[in-house]
Formats: C-alpha cells, structure tokens, sequence
C-alpha cells in the first residue's frame, strides 16, 4: 500500500514531528510484539492497544502488527487477557473487561486504515472470544463489571470502563458486519449498555472526582447531541486548566497529557472544534526533544509526575493529531457516526444477557 499521509496539526505539530512521537513508542516495543508503558515498564492490554493504534496512524505497520501478533498469542482461552505484564511475567492475573474489549477499537481502527482483509480474517477470533468474554459479566441493568477474579466478577461496574467497553463493541459489531458475520447477541447487549450509561447513572460506581468519568461517556458516542454539550460544559471549569491540560483529578493540582487528548477527541467528536485545538495546544508542554511525552505536571510546583515518559501519552497526542485533521481513515473512530448502534429502545434494566 502507499505510504500513509500522517497528521500534523498546523502552528502546534509538524508531521516529523507526529512520527517522531510514534518512533519512540516503536522503541519501546519488546520482541514479543508487546508494548509497555516505558522501558522496561510494565504492559496492559488497554494501553498496548492504542499504543499500536498509534503506530498505524503513524504509518509504522510492521510493530503496529507486531502489537496485535501479541494481543493474539497472549490471549487466554476464555477470551481474556491479564491485567498486567512485565517482561512476559504476569503481575496480575485478573481481567479487565474494558482492557479486554478494546482489541475491537484496535483492530477496526486497523482494517480502517489499511484496507487489509486478511489481517480482519486473522484478528476476528480474537476479537470475538474477547467480547465473549465481556458479555459474560454484564449486569440485569445493562451494565459490565469491572473485572474477573479467579472468585469471581468484581460486581462493580465503572462509568468510564463502561462507556469504552460500549464504544468497543460498537467496532466489533462494525468488524462483524465487514466480515458478514452477524451478532445479534452483541447488539441487544450493547443496546442494554448505552441505555444504561446515558440513563442510569445510579448503576455505576461514582468516581465523578476523575476527569475520565466527565468526558468518557461523550468520547465513546453514548450520550451525544445536546446531552454530551451540557455535560462537557457543566464540568469544564472543574478540570480544565489554562495553557496546560486538564487536571486527572478535580481537587489536584495535576494536569495529564492523556486525559487532555482525550477531551481533544471527546470535543472533536461533537463539534467543539475551536477548544478541541485549544486544548490540543495546551498539553504540548509536556512534549520532549525525542518527540516522547510527560506523563503530567504538577502545576503548583511545576514539577513533572510521575517522572516518567509514557508511551500511551504519545499515543493519545497522536490520535488526537489524527481526529483533529482528519488525515487517516480511522480518523472519526471516536465521532463514530459509521458504527453500528445495536439494539436500541427502552430497556427494563433486565438486559437480554444476564444470563449468560
């Protein structure tokens, strides 16, 4: 295929500078294919997920592949992945019910951007027992506990691990359609869940301190239209932060590059064009001579913490680079205006799953 054009966003970020962000992630990648949060840093699926989302966007096929290669030998027969990695040693064994789901996101934005057919054939299986595996704790209300032990789910369910297990779903009904293999089952359950999370907040552990649980039900489609704009504005002077980024937490004085690039997405995806930027300008702060970024700083000190340099944080910068030019053909992932719904309606808080 022909070299992919690579984002860069005029005054803020040249392309060489995009793929030099993207070669420092590369970097980091051990011979397993998988990705960890620095050197030597320990691995989750979540984040070696968008990790090799990045390096697609940024032309880097061959670890970009590498990564997924990974999320494929390391999955488990159920369908699951550990929690964390380091050097292949598993640290923890639980499994993450957004971390598992986001292979879908991965591997959609993948075949979006490279047309390529057999590596859908390949990565469908995965991706299937991976959703499987989800749906097999979701809760009567719609709602997915968080994690799996070996005693059992954590009946917990979590706004934000919700909302982007929702978002992933939506991918793998897309990827089952493009491969014309229907899932009715996903479609109820995904219909069950995005009710759930833009109607019945009570189902959720609150955690409404952390900025994730502010924008995440927005980046991720399910509350969209005047909804997603009330929410983002009601909240938007409790984290955001002049000049830096947006704070993690609404009561520390810390701002992260990751969550700030997030809201960058979530803002694209609803119109908000002109603070998408402002925002998207604002995090470069923590941008590095070798195109690496800052976890986050401490703005009351100006020190940076943790004294780390974060691959996902490239990786964020970097997809929100794409959403904000609209340069590759996974770049409207988070707009998902061309994903599947499922089965949408009212729900009696007895979802069709529950079962199972």
């Amino acid at each position: 295929m022909a070299d992919l054009e690579i984002p860069g966003v005029p005054g803020v970020l040249t392309p060489e500078q995009c793929r030099q962000t993207a070669v420092s992630i590369a970097e980091t990648q051990e011979s397993s294919g998988a990705i960890p949060w620095s050197v030597g840093g320990h691995t989750d699926p979540w984040d070696h997920v968008e990790n090799a989302m990045a390096l697609t966007v940024a032309g880097l096929l061959e670890p970009a592949r590498a990564a997924f290669d990974w999320c494929r030998t390391a999955q488990r027969p159920d369908g699951s992945w550990p929690i964390q990695l380091r050097n292949g040693v598993v640290e923890d064994a639980n499994s993450d019910t957004n971390f598992c789901a986001y292979i879908a996101t991965g591997v959609w934005h993948h075949v979006l951007i490279t047309g390529d057919r057999g590596f859908a054939e390949t990565m469908w299986p995965v991706v299937a027992k991976a959703i499987d595996f989800v749906l097999t704790l979701q809760l009567p209300g719609g709602e997915i506990c968080w994690a799996r032990s070996d005693a059992g789910p954590l009946e917990e369910a979590l706004l934000t691990g919700c909302a982007s297990i929702y978002h992933s779903i939506r991918c793998a009904l897309a990827l089952a359609n493009y491969l014309d293999d229907p899932q009715p089952e996903w479609e109820v359950a995904v219909g069950a869940l995005g009710h759930a999370i833009a109607e019945h907040p009570e189902l959720f552990n609150a955690k409404d301190t952390h900025a994730m649980e502010w924008y995440y039900p927005v980046l991720t489609g399910a509350v969209r239209g005047e909804a997603a704009e009330s929410r983002i504005n009601r909240r938007w002077d409790d984290f955001v932060v002049d000049g830096l980024g947006i704070r993690c937490v609404d009561h520390r004085p810390w701002v992260t590059g990751a969550e700030t690039c997030e809201l960058v997405m979530a803002l694209d995806a609803i119109g908000d064009r002109k603070r998408a930027l402002e925002q998207f300008a604002a995090m470069q702060h923590l941008r590095e001579t070798d195109g690496s970024y800052w976890t986050g700083l401490v703005f009351s000190d100006g020190k940076r913490w943790p004294v780390e340099r974060t691959t996902w944080t490239g990786a964020a910068m970097i997809l929100a680079a794409d959403a904000l030019t609209s340069t590759s053909a996974a770049a409207g992932i988070f707009r998902a205006t061309d994903l599947p719904r499922g089965l949408e309606g009212e729900f009696d808080c007895a979802c069709a799953t529950s079962g199972r």
